[in-house]
């Protein structure tokens, strides 16, 4: 098989599982499989008999894990589902996957992906410029960079990637695509990145515009919106008091994660010009970050990728 082996190391794997608690024949999910390490101590710690539905949309990604880890996928302890995680709920019930313990949603972008120039996730080798985590979208970021007005164009890079020269960006892009389609990651890192100093450390010039492409050829935030409330669902559903554990990788992510957790750990969501709550919400979770978990230099020095993480998360209150 084609690139069995992982080069991908998992972020913050022991500030994970303190959360999530794996406990032996616990049922958890990990909805973002990537290279399949933290699955694998999930199984490992929920051994012998505790069971993992691992979610991922990358058809490679889940076919490397189905090879590392295939006696846990023989013995029916690791189950694998090919899909987006903003479909959890019914991918979990397709598996007949229930009584869920403990969910998992790491997202950033594993190595193996991020280093494969034929993906084109990155611009530190020319590939081409496609950016989709599944070969079933059928936009590319060839197709919104050569295709895409330039007003919208600097609205992308200004929303996805917070990019403050977006408008001077999208203006530069569309006078080169007049003389040659932009294909390759390559040409445009060149395009974004000129006329800006870049000193060896620092962050790219751009790094900013891959990352709003990348977010909206795979409507990862979407994604996300449509995520948090079916992890929620699911670990009601399992009656247990059962844990979620995000990990966001810029802020546009954990800004949304961090509202959605406040949200559902309030009593009332009615405005405060109301003198008595209306809205009959009741509070579902309990936050067990106040703070963003960040890495420690020592993993930041041995994964540089992991220096943006921060880790948020809860656990489902007991029914009334």
């Amino acid at each position: 098989m084609e690139n069995e082996q992982t080069r991908h190391v998992s972020v913050m794997l022991e500030e994970v599982m303190e959360y999530l608690r794996p406990q032996p024949g616990g049922h958890y999910i990990d909805g973002t499989l990537g290279g399949g390490g933290h699955t694998s101590v999930l199984l490992e710690r929920s051994a012998p008999d505790g069971k993992v539905l691992g979610i991922d949309t990358d058809s490679k990604a889940q076919a490397r894990v189905q090879a590392r880890l295939s006696k846990e996928v023989a013995e029916g302890r690791l189950i694998l589902s090919h899909g987006n995680f903003s479909d959890m709920e019914r991918l979990a019930q397709e598996a007949q996957f229930t009584s869920v313990d403990g969910i998992l949603l790491d997202l950033g972008f594993s190595s193996d992906q991020m280093d494969d120039p034929q993906r084109g996730f990155s611009f530190s080798a020319d590939g081409p410029l496609d950016m989709r985590l599944s070969q079933d979208l059928s936009l590319t970021a060839a197709d919104l960079v050569n295709n895409t007005g330039e007003e919208e164009l600097a609205d992308i890079f200004w929303r996805y990637g917070e990019e403050r020269r977006s408008r001077q960006i999208a203006r530069r892009i569309g006078r080169e695509r007049q003389k040659r389609a932009i294909t390759r990651t390559s040409q445009l890192a060149e395009i974004a990145a000129a006329g800006v100093p870049y000193k060896y450390g620092a962050i790219h010039p751009a790094t900013r515009v891959f990352q709003a492409l990348r977010i909206a050829v795979n409507q990862e935030l979407e994604s996300l919106e449509t995520a948090l409330p079916q992890m929620l669902s699911l670990l009601q559903a399992g009656g247990k008091q059962g844990r979620m554990v995000i990990i966001a990788f810029h802020s546009l992510e954990d800004r949304i994660v961090k509202e959605f957790l406040r949200r559902e750990a309030r009593d009332c969501l009615c405005p405060p010009r109301i003198p008595m709550c209306i809205c009959g919400h009741k509070a579902s979770l309990r936050i067990l970050t106040n703070k963003p978990i960040v890495p420690g230099e020592q993993e930041v020095a041995a994964n540089p990728r992991a220096r943006s993480a921060r880790v948020r998360a809860a656990e489902v209150l007991p029914k009334a």
